[in-house]
C-alpha cells in the first residue's frame, strides 16, 4: 500500500459570496492542483439579511478559524470587487503571516 507523502497546501477563499460561480470554479481548480480548499458557508435557503448578529458573529470567527488552519488565503476580487469583510479577513490574514493571492490583479 502506498502513502501519499505529500503535505497539501490549505488554502481558504475570502470574497463576496454573491460570487458563488466564481468561487465554486476558483474551489475546483485550486483542488485539481492538489490543494485542500476552504471555503465560506453558502447558504440557499436564507438571504444575507436574515442573519442576526449573533450567527454573523459566528460565522466571522469559524471563516477566521479556517485562515488560521491555512497556509494562504485567495482572494474572489471578481471586477476587482473587495467587500469590507473580506478586506478585514485579508488584514487577519497578514498579521497571522499568510500569503495572499487574487484572482485578479490588484491595483
Amino acid at each position: 500500500m502506498s502513502i501519499n507523502k505529500n503535505k497539501y497546501n490549505i488554502i481558504t477563499l475570502c470574497g463576496s459570496i454573491k460570487f458563488k460561480d466564481e468561487f465554486m470554479k476558483v474551489q475546483e481548480k485550486l483542488t485539481l492542483d492538489g490543494n485542500i480548499v476552504l471555503t465560506p458557508n453558502f447558504f440557499n435557503n436564507i438571504k444575507k439579511e436574515e442573519i442576526d448578529l449573533e450567527t454573523k458573529r459566528m460565522l466571522d470567527e469559524m471563516h477566521k478559524q479556517k485562515i488560521d488552519m491555512s497556509d494562504e488565503i485567495y482572494v474572489i476580487n471578481f471586477g476587482g470587487y473587495i467587500g469590507e469583510s473580506t478586506k478585514t479577513e485579508i488584514e487577519y490574514a497578514k498579521t497571522k503571516g499568510k500569503k495572499v493571492s487574487y484572482l485578479e490583479s490588484i491595483k
